[in-house]
C-alpha cells in the first residue's frame, strides 16, 4: 500500500525596498554639522513659518545683546535690506579670530559647529541669552549666504559662508573656499565689534513667511528695557518710507511696565531686586559635580483698574513666552502675600469665610496686574532650543522668597497707604465677583434643570434663532401684549421688563446678577456676561429696545445701555443693539394712517396734507397703540425706524444713568451737593441750606 502525502506550497513574495529585510546598518543615517538643522529646522527655530524666520533675527540680535548685557557693548544696529538680507552689528569685543588647534579660526567654528560658543561657563559671559551655542550656526545653516565681519586687533576681518562653505570672494567675483580670513582694512586698535549679514534660504521657509517690521521693532524695544542704557538703531531699507528709529531706556523693567500700562493705575510701579545664590549638579570633566550659581531676581509690577493680566518674563535677555520656574515662583508668592497680608482683615470677605470662599485665587490676585519678571544667572536650563520656558528647578524658590519679602514689605506698610488700600479693595472685589459669578452659574444650572429651556418665564421666544432673529425688550406688560400679537413669531422674541433694571455702572457684579430684570436679559441672550461673554453664543442677531418716548422711557433705555456697556459690551462693539424710534403723533387721513416722530414733522406733514391739527393723536406710550399701529411703526421691518446703539451711546448712557441715580436716588446729601454746586445763578445766601 502506497502512502500518499499532501504538501502545501507557501506563497512567497519578493522583499520590498522598505521591508524588514532591508533594515540594516546602511539605513542608519548620521546627520553631521549643519545638515541636521536643515533636515529638521523646527527643532531649532520652532517651525518654517513667519515665526521661524523671525527666530533667526532674534538669534543674531540676542548675541549682540549678550555683549551689551555683559558690559562690553553699548550700541547695536539692525538693518532690514531691500534684497531680503538682515544685518546686525554691535560695538562689542568682536568674535575671536585666533585659530583653534585644528587650524580653523574661532569665527569659522562659531558659524559652522553646533554647540560652539563662549557661553558654556568658559568665563566669556557670566549670564547670556544664547546658552546652547547653536544660534549663529543655525542662522548660517538656514541661509544661502552669510557675511561676518569682525573689528579686532587693528583690522577688519571678513569671512563669507556661501551655501555654508567658508571662504571669501576674490576681486574677480569668484568665490574661493577656505578658512583664511580676509583682512579688509586697517582700523584703530581701540575699535571692536561684529557685523553679521545673512540671506535666509527661502526655499526652506513657507512661501508666505515674511519679516514683519513691527515684530522686529517690538523685539529691539524690549531688549532696551532689559539692558538699561543700551542704544539700538533699527532701519528698514525695503521701501515704505520708514524713517530709522532709535531706542534707549534708562529705567529698566520699571520703564517697561510703565510702557505696558494701559488704563488708570491702582498702584505705583513696585520694583524688587535681590541677588542670591543656589546650587545645582552639572557635569564637570565627565562627572556630576555641585556648583554654586549667582542669580539676580528683578521684578517690576503694578496693578491697574482693568481686568486683563499681562506678565512678561525673561531669563537673562531672552523672553520666555511660556513662563517656567521663575514665573511659577512669582505667582505663588503673590498669592501668599495677598492672602496673608493684604486680605487678612478685609471686612467684606468675612461673610464668605464660613464657606471657605474668602481666600484669593491666582486669577483674583492677578486681575489688572502688569508685571515684568527677569532672572539673570549662568547656564539656565531651557525646555527646547527656542528657549520659551525656563526649566531650572532651584530658581522657583529664589523668586518666591524674593517676592514674598519685597511684596510683603510693600503690603505691610512700605507702600503708600492709599495704594495699598486700593489694591486690597480691587482684590476683594475680584473675589466677590468670582463668587457671585459662581453662584450665578449654579443658579442658571438649577434653572435649566427646572425647565426644558432654562429661559425666563416671561420670555415669549421665537421659533428660529440666529443672525436674523431679534429680541424685543419692551417696557411693561401694557406694551408686551401688542408686541407679542403684532410680531413675527418666527424670528421675533419679546421680553417685557416688569421691574427696575439695576444701574450696572454703580452696582457690583453680584448686585447685577441678583437683579431679576438683568438676570432675565442675560439668560435670554444666552451668551454670558462680563469677561466670559461669548458673542458667537448669542441667541439673537439683534437686540431692540422698545421704550416710550418720555423721561421714564429714556431712563430705562439708559439703564439697559449701561448694562450692555459694562457686562455685554461685545454686543455694542458689533453693532447689534438698536433702539426703536416710535412715532409721537398719528392721524388717520383719507383711510391711511400717517405718523410723525416729533412736533416739527407733525406740523410740516399737516400743512402738506391740509390736516386739521386737532385731529392728530399724541401717543403717550407704546401701550396706547393698538396691535396694527405698533406692528406698522415699530415691528414691521419695512416701515419701522431703528437707531443703532454704539459704544459712544453706551458710555453716554452710563454717565446719564449715574446722573439719574444722583437726582432720583435715595442719597439726599449727594443730590443736595450736586444741586448747590451747579446752581451758580442762585444766591446761596437766600437758600435755606
Amino acid at each position: 500500500m502506497t502512502e500518499k502525502r499532501t504538501t502545501t506550497k507557501r506563497a512567497t513574495r519578493a522583499p520590498s525596498t522598505g521591508g524588514k529585510n532591508d533594515y540594516d546598518a546602511s539605513k542608519i543615517q548620521v546627520l553631521e554639522g549643519l545638515d541636521a538643522v536643515r533636515k529638521r529646522p523646527g527643532m531649532y527655530i520652532g517651525g518654517t513659518g513667519t515665526e521661524g524666520l523671525h527666530h533667526l533675527v532674534w538669534e543674531m540680535i540676542d548675541n549682540a545683546v549678550d555683549e551689551a548685557a555683559a558690559g562690553f557693548a553699548g550700541h547695536i544696529e539692525v538693518t532690514l535690506h531691500k534684497d531680503g538680507s538682515i544685518e546686525v552689528s554691535d560695538d562689542g569685543r568682536g568674535i575671536p579670530i585666533d585659530k583653534k588647534p585644528d587650524g580653523r579660526s574661532a569665527l569659522e567654528v562659531v558659524f559652522t559647529e553646533l554647540h560652539a560658543g563662549g557661553k558654556f561657563g568658559s568665563g566669556a559671559y557670566g549670564a547670556s541669552g544664547g546658552l546652547h551655542g547653536v544660534g549663529a550656526s543655525v542662522v548660517n545653516a538656514l541661509a544661502v549666504k552669510l557675511v561676518a565681519e569682525v573689528d579686532r586687533e587693528g583690522s577688519t576681518w571678513r569671512l563669507v559662508f556661501n551655501e555654508r562653505i567658508p571662504g571669501n570672494y576674490l576681486k574677480s567675483g569668484a568665490f574661493k573656499p577656505g578658512s583664511k580670513l580676509a583682512q579688509v582694512k586697517k582700523i584703530p586698535v581701540s575699535r571692536t565689534g561684529t557685523r553679521v549679514r545673512y540671506w535666509p534660504d527661502l526655499e526652506i521657509f513657507d512661501p508666505e513667511a515674511r519679516i514683519a517690521y513691527d515684530n522686529v521693532r517690538d523685539h529691539v524695544a524690549r531688549v532696551c528695557f532689559l539692558v538699561p542704557g543700551l542704544h539700538v538703531r533699527l532701519e528698514d531699507k525695503r521701501g515704505g518710507g520708514r524713517e530709522a528709529e532709535e531706542f534707549v531706556a534708562a529705567g529698566g523693567l520699571a520703564d517697561y511696565v510703565d510702557f505696558l500700562t494701559i488704563g488708570e493705575a491702582v498702584t505705583e510701579v513696585i520694583s524688587i531686586h535681590e541677588e542670591m545664590t543656589f546650587e545645582e549638579k552639572v557635569p564637570v570633566d565627565g562627572k556630576m559635580s555641585t556648583v554654586t550659581r549667582p542669580c539676580a531676581v528683578d521684578v517690576a509690577m503694578r496693578w491697574v483698574k482693568g481686568y486683563d493680566t499681562n506678565i512678561v518674563s525673561f531669563v537673562n535677555t531672552i523672553p520666555t513666552s511660556e513662563g517656567g520656574t521663575h514665573v511659577a515662583g512669582f505667582e505663588r508668592a503673590l498669592s501668599r502675600v495677598a492672602n496673608e497680608f493684604l486680605l487678612a482683615d478685609a471686612r467684606k470677605l468675612k461673610k464668605l469665610a464660613k464657606d471657605g470662599n474668602d481666600r484669593a485665587t491666582p486669577s483674583d490676585v492677578q486681575e489688572g496686574l502688569i508685571a515684568a519678571v527677569k532672572v539673570t544667572f549662568p547656564e539656565p536650563q531651557f525646555k527646547g532650543q527656542t528657549k520659551q520656558e525656563l526649566g531650572t528647578p532651584a530658581v522657583q524658590n529664589l523668586v518666591y522668597e524674593t517676592i514674598k519679602r519685597g511684596f510683603g514689605d510693600w503690603s505691610a506698610g512700605g507702600g503708600k497707604k492709599v495704594q495699598i488700600n486700593g489694591l486690597r479693595e480691587k482684590m476683594t472685589q475680584a473675589i466677590l465677583n468670582r463668587v457671585a459669578a459662581k453662584h450665578q452659574l449654579e443658579a442658571r444650572r438649577q434653572a435649566a434643570s427646572l425647565s426644558s429651556t432654562g429661559m425666563p418665564d416671561k420670555l415669549a421666544d421665537c421659533r428660529i434663532h440666529g443672525d436674523d432673529s431679534e429680541l424685543l425688550i419692551v417696557e411693561g406688560n401694557s406694551a408686551a401684549g401688542p408686541a407679542k400679537a403684532g410680531r413675527d413669531s418666527e424670528t421675533m422674541a419679546v421680553l417685557p421688563l416688569r421691574g427696575k433694571v439695576v444701574n450696572a455702572g454703580k452696582a457690583s457684579i453680584k448686585q447685577v446678577l441678583d437683579n431679576s430684570e438683568a438676570q432675565a436679559l442675560i439668560t435670554a441672550i444666552g451668551a454670558g456676561s462680563g469677561r466670559d461673554f461669548d458673542l458667537d453664543a448669542a441667541r439673537y442677531g439683534r437686540i431692540i429696545i422698545l421704550c416710550d418716548a418720555d423721561v421714564d422711557g429714556s431712563h430705562i433705555r439708559c439703564l439697559l445701555l449701561t448694562l450692555f456697556y459694562h457686562h455685554m459690551r461685545p454686543l455694542l462693539e458689533a453693532g447689534r443693539v438698536f433702539a426703536a424710534q416710535p412715532p409721537l403723533f398719528g392721524v388717520k387721513h383719507r383711510g391711511t394712517m400717517l405718523y410723525a416722530f416729533d412736533e416739527k414733522e407733525r406740523d410740516a406733514l399737516g400743512q402738506q396734507k391740509n390736516i386739521d391739527p386737532a385731529k392728530w393723536q399724541r401717543f403717550k406710550g407704546l401701550g396706547e397703540m393698538n396691535v396694527e399701529e405698533l406692528a406698522e411703526t415699530t415691528l414691521n421691518r419695512d416701515t419701522r425706524v431703528l437707531k443703532r446703539m454704539t459704544m459712544a451711546h453706551g458710555e453716554q448712557a452710563a454717565q446719564a444713568a449715574e446722573l439719574f441715580g444722583v437726582l432720583m436716588g435715595n442719597d439726599v446729601a449727594t443730590r443736595k451737593d450736586y444741586i448747590v454746586e451747579r446752581s451758580g445763578f442762585i444766591d446761596p445766601d437766600i437758600l435755606d441750606i
